[in-house]
């Protein structure tokens, strides 16, 4: 299993249309292959941060999804659509899983 974790800084003001923006691409991630979780998700404390969360089955479903984000990009861009606000900053790790038990 992999995880991937990440903090997004935005503009306290633009940060409901940074999610909104992200939306389309969240659901098409969870139908990536071996997508097992993927949320973007406003910090209920925090008016600047944004949180990613991922889990993915391997480290190859997650190579592919990073394949098809960047195709799903270009296609954006292509279409002249408004690409948003962007992040002000960016943080992001991906954890490799050796073993995992539920905590309750």
């Amino acid at each position: 299993m992999v995880i991937v974790q990440g903090v997004f800084r935005v503009n306290p003001n633009e940060r409901e249309r940074f999610l909104a923006q992200s939306a389309d691409n969240m659901r098409a991630s969870r139908e990536d292959k071996g997508c097992l979780e993927y949320v973007l998700a406003a910090d209920p404390l925090d008016p600047e941060r944004v949180v990613l969360s991922e889990r993915w089955e391997s480290t190859e479903d997650l190579n592919q999804h990073g394949k098809a984000v960047a195709a799903r990009r270009k296609a954006a861009q292509a279409g002249g659509g408004d690409p948003g606000p962007a992040p002000l900053s960016t943080e992001i790790t991906v954890y490799e899983v050796a073993s995992s038990r539920p905590l309750v």
